[in-house]
């Protein structure tokens, strides 16, 4: 793939970054967009940056519900995101869990954060500027991808955000190179980084 054509990305952690943490979403109903991750996502449209999203789903493989129900949630979130002009470059989940209860789902894979399966898949289907790229996430899982895939990661203290800050980055190698509020603000200085960079 020619350079020229590859785009820098965010990969974007979905429960607690995108939408409220609400624990294991089981049913469309309990999908709600946080405030202000349109406006987020319409601004890495806008700047050349590639919208990807990666989520650990392991109710798939414990058995909370059928991974149909996962595409479900995220045909929601794209149509939720569309009203507000703004549109995902991919979507990549791990419906995997060692322990699961579901056979084929409990595995031991690449793709379960903080393993880089995801950003891999993601590679492989889009033309990715990894130099130029990003992690955004409410946990340090997605901190510890980021380090692993040689990314930059951004902390949002949405969702888990706060008490990882709190309890455990401090124990943690993998730091982040900011921290935000919130998604709308992660992306604010990732596109102030870039222009100034």
């Amino acid at each position: 793939m020619d350079d020229q054509m590859k785009k820098p990305a965010v990969f974007l952690d979905r429960d607690g970054t995108i939408n409220e943490q609400m624990g294991y979403i089981n049913h469309p109903s309990r999908f709600f967009l946080l405030p202000g991750t349109a406006d987020a996502i319409r601004l890495l449209n806008a700047n050349g940056f590639l919208a990807i999203v990666v989520s650990n789903q392991s109710g798939v493989a414990r058995g909370y519900f059928p991974v149909e129900l996962v595409h479900e949630i995220h045909a929601k979130m794209e149509e939720m995101l569309e009203k507000g002009r703004a549109r995902l470059d991919g979507i990549f989940f791990c419906p995997h869990h060692r322990r699961g209860t579901v056979p084929e789902y409990s595995v031991k894979c690449n793709c379960r954060k903080p393993e880089t399966g995801l950003i891999e898949q993601a590679c492989r289907k889009l033309a990715i500027d990894m130099a130029r790229s990003y992690v955004v996430g409410d946990r340090c899982q997605d901190l510890e991808m980021a380090r692993s895939a040689s990314l930059k990661g951004v902390l949002v203290l949405t969702g888990y955000g706060r008490g990882e800050r709190e309890y455990l980055l401090p124990g943690s190698s993998a730091k982040p190179v900011h921290v935000a509020k919130d998604l709308l603000e992660a992306v604010q200085w990732i596109i102030n980084f870039k222009k100034n960079s």
